[in-house]
């Protein structure tokens, strides 16, 4: 009994009592972050022993967690080999491992990335059905951003070489890769402005490649969204876990999960 409700408060954000773990859980994971970072401030080195004290601290609350997450959940070895598995120990390993190798502690920056959990916490059901939604129309629109890359490609290698035979290495354009470099700084926007075209024709080619680059960056986005569009599944998925698989992202109405079948809420 007592590991169903402790199954329910670590691994559901659907219930008070999982909502506040999982919030303590986001406040202590940025906290053992942000103390990794001031440790390897030049200026704070007299706090050294601090930070270690504050590590060790950490690192037996993280290492309790994981050990409660193994005790509780029903499919172990799903869980120790997951995304998040694997990540909940390598958060804790680095600690236990700097007494062997010098310097292994600076790698439990890895922790930030439990903060994706912040999604079950503030109940952004509707984001992780969008990135569902996202996901869908990148996986239509795959074939017609190919074309478009390959256009751009393409067109980036004329400009580049075009601007090479027009400008030469007297006003810096070396060679064609220098060409190249050039064409995609400029045709992206960003123009370092380390080389520029002194020619009258190269500020030419220069001003309507610039202008084709506004064209560019919307092209994509017009793209995804006719896609996103067309897709009519307006699914409400919530952040309940399957005790099976443990993943999330089922509908609201659901009873089993969809991805291996198991019955939900046991």
């Amino acid at each position: 009994m007592w590991k169903k409700r402790l199954y329910e408060i670590i691994f559901e954000a659907d219930t008070r009592a999982g909502r506040l773990f999982d919030i303590v859980l986001l406040i202590v994971i940025v906290l053992s972050t942000f103390v990794i970072i001031l440790e390897t401030v030049p200026q704070l080195k007299k706090y050294a022993d601090v930070f270690y004290v504050l590590e060790w601290i950490f690192t037996l609350l993280f290492t309790i967690e994981y050990v409660l997450r193994i005790m509780v959940v029903k499919q172990k070895r799903s869980y120790v080999f997951s995304f998040f598995g694997i990540v909940d120990l390598l958060s804790i390993l680095p600690t236990y491992l700097s007494f062997i190798f010098s310097g292994a502690q600076v790698f439990i920056v890895i922790r930030i990335i439990r903060l994706i959990r912040i999604f079950r916490i503030l109940k952004l059901a509707q984001f992780i059905g969008a990135g569902h939604t996202l996901r869908s129309a990148l996986l239509a629109s795959r074939y017609k951003i190919s074309v478009f890359m390959l256009m751009v490609i393409m067109s980036v290698i004329i400009s580049g070489t075009l601007m090479y035979l027009i400008e030469g290495a007297e006003n810096g354009f070396t060679s064609i890769p220098v060409g190249l470099y050039w064409a995609v700084s400029t045709m992206t926007t960003v123009s370092y402005g380390d080389i520029t075209p002194n020619t009258a024709l190269g500020r030419t080619l220069a001003s309507f490649i610039m202008i084709l680059g506004y064209g560019i960056l919307a092209v994509p986005t017009g793209i995804v969204s006719a896609e996103m569009l067309d897709l009519k599944s307006k699914e409400k998925l919530t952040t309940q876990r399957c005790p099976s698989c443990l993943k999330e992202g089922h509908d609201k109405d659901a009873s089993h999960c969809k991805f291996c079948g198991a019955k939900l809420n046991e």
